[in-house]
């Protein structure tokens, strides 16, 4: 079984060709549609370490002209889902299980999501809980949103 799942490979593979982050970002959007609302664009993916940009446009604003609440969740959850791909191995499966979200300042600007786990945890064969830290950051690096998004990674049934 390969180490990388697929859409990791596909990263690895992608990345650093011109133009590869983008179709990456595409294909991203295309397998979860939902993500197209905020154009997400997958800056870096490592185990361990996801960053994800979303320009601010008429498409995620909200009623006072400034990035939606929800759409920003919805770039830290594009985060999480990206670095769980770098991370977790092709044996095991991850699925949300929660979010818990703080609101710190108005989002006035183009955003990005940094998902980035303290350490990279043992995956056994015992299902297992994964607090996956995400902050958003607007353009002049202050965090905006501070997320906490968690997985529940089980291993795969033969």
């Amino acid at each position: 079984m390969s180490s990388q799942t697929p859409t990791f490979a596909l990263w690895n593979k992608v990345s650093q060709v011109f133009g590869g982050r983008g179709l990456f970002s595409l294909s991203v959007s295309l397998k979860a549609p939902y993500f197209r609302t905020i154009l997400p664009m997958v800056r870096e993916m490592k185990p361990g370490r996801c960053v994800v940009t979303s320009p601010k446009w008429w498409g995620v604003h909200n009623h006072i002209g400034t990035y939606h609440a929800i759409a920003a969740c919805n770039l830290a959850e594009v985060a999480m889902g990206m670095v769980a791909e770098a991370t977790v191995p092709t044996s095991h499966r991850w699925l949300p299980k929660k979010m818990n979200v703080e609101y710190l300042a108005k989002a006035e600007t183009s955003l990005r999501a940094v998902a980035e786990l303290d350490a990279i945890p043992e995956f056994g064969d015992e299902g297992q809980e994964i607090d996956v830290p995400v902050n958003v950051y607007d353009k002049k690096d202050q965090v905006v949103v501070r997320a906490t998004i968690t997985i529940w990674v089980t291993r795969k049934k033969k």
